[in-house]
């Protein structure tokens, strides 16, 4: 059984990564900003918990460096130690021009996606190193791969950062018992892209051949990553949904779906 933390799990791709852990009998901390959240996910996953696993819950703000200490303590002392961390939380405002993104959206994604990582690998690694091992696995996004996308310049910045950081925690822990891996989830269909989709109707339905073909739902990438994920031996592993190939096979063999349809677009 796997001990395993996510930050950002309440709704979306790290909610669906702790269901399908609890789903496989290991067991979860799951973590928001909201104390009301973080119980209603609680909830909703008890009934997931397969073989014995358990989940649990914590509130925190990921940028703050003595919150993240916190949540290491706590995770620790109801799990009985922490082998899988999983940095998630992250905040993604992509539908203005770089000039335009508001000084409150660029701080937000700044230090929710980048200094939340740090902190996160930086306990989760000091943590690991003196229980002797495990495996942490950093979420990237759009703009990871240092692609430019229209919208999306601040939010990408902190992804490539993010690349490039996850490649240098990996050096570092080389020869250690510890690996740190990063996570490419694709193009997910979550809260968060509802909330952008709807700040800019016209791109959705511009774009809506594209994004049904690319697109896909949290449900059906999240059983896939986590098996990656538990499958893992190697430091520097990079586990991706949305690969070349499974792009070529999208564009190929389109899915008769309509995938948008679902959330009402």
């Amino acid at each position: 059984m796997r001990k395993a933390v996510i930050t950002g799990s309440t709704k979306g791709i790290g909610f669906a990564l702790a269901r399908e852990l609890l789903r496989r009998g290991h067991s979860v901390v799951v973590t928001g900003r909201a104390r009301t959240a973080v119980d209603e996910a609680v909830e909703r996953l008890r009934p997931e918990a397969a073989d014995g696993a358990a989940v649990h819950g914590h509130a925190l703000d990921v940028t703050d460096a003595a919150q993240v200490e916190a949540l290491w303590t706590a995770a620790v002392d109801a799990l009985g130690g922490v082998d899988l961390w999983i940095n998630n939380a992250g905040v993604a405002h992509t539908t203005r021009p770089i000039t335009e993104t508001t000084p409150d959206d660029v701080r937000t994604m700044v230090t929710t996606n980048m200094l939340g990582t740090v902190y996160g690998s930086q306990v989760a690694v000091r943590g690991m190193r003196a229980a002797g091992g495990g495996q942490v696995f950093n979420v990237l996004g759009g703009g990871s791969d240092g692609r430019i996308r229209p919208g999306m310049g601040v939010y990408s910045a902190t992804k490539r950062g993010l690349d490039s950081f996850t490649s240098a925690l990996v050096k570092e822990v080389a020869g250690t018992g510890v690996r740190v891996g990063r996570v490419s989830p694709g193009i997910l269909i979550t809260d968060g892209w509802l909330r952008e989709a709807a700040a800019a109707p016209e791109q959705v339905a511009g774009q809506r051949r594209i994004l049904n073909i690319l697109c896909d739902h949290v449900d059906e990438v999240a059983p896939h990553l986590v098996a990656r994920m538990l499958a893992s031996t190697r430091n520097g592993d990079a586990i991706a949904w949305l690969t070349t190939a499974r792009m070529t096979r999208k564009f190929l063999l389109p899915r008769k779906e309509d995938v948008l349809a679902r959330y009402g677009l």
